[in-house]
């Protein structure tokens, strides 16, 4: 529970919302339509939970304009009843998220003297900046977070504990970073040395670039290039556990769900969002505005905008219809065996 509490009233103003019902009830926590309690907001987002709305107790719930009221509760009516919550609960909690204990530069930091440092930056313990860092206004950086030599880090980011930057790379503004992410790893590059069958290590030394506005998830690897640029452009976002292979380019407010992996050289649009576990082969193209549904295959580049499914990847209607066939397969080798079997019979009677 939250030790704010703020009238219906006032969250309407604050979440640009019609309210229906009394205004001068007060909210002070957030919650699911089954949990929620009368001074909880809820939300509804999906038909298949409107049961469940019914039954709620919550003291406001979080509709859009579609969804018929029900008498004696209180509603907030938006296009977007989910960013509504949303807004309602980071009102709500926000001296309770995204918050350290520890203020300004932690003692056991350790910083190399050449590091240059901004204003209201918070280091916590255990940090380790190399020599040639920069780190803007206002950024965060958790315990355990390792800074490495010549990286640039823009103002107002957020690194939790355990993020690893290596040589050079940029960050600019905004830049969220989760538990675990790791930038400017090397490039899986090797040749084969043909007479005695050893791998020789290509040396991986370009670098990372990550613009404004990009949040990564946790336990993301992205890769260094070979000798350019590894670059995620503005307002992507990132889920856990996705691989980015050196050279890649990221297109502005891309969507990677977790498990999909990007081989090197690829080169993403805007807009561009690849579902769980999708695969993109090296060096293909995907223009802007592209969806690769969950498992995905990208094995050539797709120079139009649309839904694609499938692997390798198809648009969206052939790969539905492909499905529906191998849903029926056992159907069709019926009927195929029962029209072997008459056309055995009607040889037999033909010949002569």
């Amino acid at each position: 529970m939250s030790t704010k509490r703020f009238s219906l009233k006032t969250l309407a103003k604050l979440t640009e919302s019609q309210l229906l019902g009394d205004p001068s009830y007060l909210i002070d926590n957030v919650d699911d339509l089954e949990s929620a309690t009368s001074s909880d907001a809820s939300f509804l987002a999906n038909f298949r939970y409107k049961e469940a709305m019914k039954k709620s107790d919550a003291g406001v719930i979080c509709i859009d304009a579609s969804t018929a009221p029900l008498p004696n509760k209180n509603f907030l009516i938006s296009d977007n009843p989910s960013r509504t919550f949303q807004k309602i609960a980071e009102i709500l909690l926000s001296s309770q998220i995204h918050k350290s204990g520890f203020k300004g530069i932690h003692k056991t930091a350790i910083i190399h003297p050449s590091a240059q440092i901004g204003k209201d930056v918070i280091i916590g313990p255990y940090v380790v900046i190399d020599q040639g860092v920069t780190i803007g206004d206002q950024t965060v950086l958790h315990s355990l977070v390792t800074i490495g030599p010549g990286v640039k880090i823009g103002g107002k980011c957020l690194f939790y504990s355990h993020v690893t930057i290596r040589e050079r790379s940029i960050i600019k503004n905004r830049v969220i970073l989760q538990p675990g992410v790791v930038v400017g790893s090397c490039g899986f590059g090797f040749t084969t040395d043909p007479k005695t069958g050893k791998h020789i290590k290509l040396s991986q030394i370009g670098i990372v670039i990550i613009e404004d506005d990009v949040e990564i998830g946790a336990n993301t690897t992205i890769d260094r290039a070979r000798f350019k640029n590894t670059l995620i452009k503005k307002g992507t976002k990132i889920d856990n556990l996705v691989q980015i292979a050196h050279n890649v380019e990221i297109g502005e407010n891309n969507i990677i769900i977790s498990q999909s992996g990007i081989a090197g050289s690829a080169k993403l649009g805007k807009n561009v969002f690849l579902g769980g576990q999708s695969g993109v082969i090296g060096h293909v193209v995907i223009t802007d505005n592209v969806k690769i549904a969950t498992r995905g295959g990208v094995s050539k580049s797709i120079p139009y905008s649309g839904i694609y499914g499938g692997g390798p990847v198809s648009p969206m209607v052939q790969f539905n219809k492909r499905q529906v066939m191998i849903r029926k397969i056992e159907t069709y080798v019926k009927r195929i065996k029962q029209l072997e079997k008459r056309i055995k019979a009607l040889e037999k009677k033909t010949s002569f």
